[in-house]
């Protein structure tokens, strides 16, 4: 299995004693998710503070991770756009070790106010993208029309709608842009959510495994810290929904990642 999106970098997983850089209670974290059978896991930026312990996660468990590079929408400070040039630069001067533009796009849930900026940060990232030609990790809360008017500009752009909790009218929006994927967490577990319902409207040869750890933690855990080791349960809840087997749905979902981020393990 792979998990296509995750932030088990970050200080939720300091453990008692840890000391300050360490990232040894990050590495446990990683450690637990591969014994879990995860093989790979991607870790997704989200602002500058991320791109240290993202990197040096990765070179402590460079077997089992992958890293991505991008601005959040709801952390386009003033200095934003010297951000995301920093951002883009260390992609340009590092071939090979980002494999994925994100966790960039659009959020109207948080931030509201700031939806021309955030216009105009997602469609300078999909533009490096298309020039790095790097698949894109698509953050999108409560604007989904505003991130395919933005999304239609970069038809070159591979991209997967992270953290999807949709209906089948959204993904039918969203098929009319592009050939897109479906990254499907803990979200698939709740039990108001409908969106198992919803995965047979999508198709197991578009969907990814994702956590979103620490956040979106699934049934039975709610409440409690999510890590990438609790995918299996995620897994479980998507071949549930499709009525398929929990082997093939590994399978399958880790061959989509593998196409999706252009990789082979």
């Amino acid at each position: 299995m792979i998990d296509t999106h995750t932030h088990i970098y970050g200080p939720e997983f300091d453990i008692e004693g840890q000391a300050a850089g360490s990232l040894e209670g990050q590495c446990a974290a990683v450690d637990r998710a591969v014994a879990a059978g995860v093989e790979l896991m991607m870790f997704a930026n989200v602002d500058r503070e991320s791109i240290e312990p993202i990197r040096k996660l990765h070179e402590l468990r460079p077997d089992n991770t992958l890293i991505s590079m991008g601005l959040h929408p709801t952390e386009l400070k003033e200095d934003w756009k010297e951000t995301i040039e920093e951002m883009m630069n260390l992609i340009a001067a590092n071939p090979g070790l980002y494999k994925a533009v994100g966790e960039i796009g659009m959020d109207l849930y948080w931030e509201k106010e700031s939806l021309p900026r955030q216009l105009e940060a997602f469609d300078i990232q999909l533009a490096k993208a298309e020039e790095f030609g790097l698949p894109v990790l698509i953050h999108s809360r409560d604007a989904l029309a505003e991130t395919l008017e933005v999304l239609s500009g970069h038809k070159g752009v591979k991209a997967v709608f992270h953290s999807f909790g949709g209906t089948e009218a959204d993904v039918d929006a969203i098929r009319r842009v592009g050939d897109y994927y479906f990254g499907i967490n803990g979200i698939v577990t709740f039990k108001n959510s409908g969106l198992k319902s919803v995965l047979p409207h999508i198709g197991i040869d578009r969907i990814l495994t994702e956590t979103d750890s620490p956040y979106l933690t699934p049934v039975p855990y709610r409440g409690k810290r999510n890590e990438t080791a609790l995918m299996p349960l995620v897994a479980d809840a998507i071949a549930d929904g499709m009525g398929l087997d929990i082997a093939e749905v590994r399978k399958a979902t880790t061959e989509n990642a593998k196409k999706f981020l252009n990789i082979q393990i």
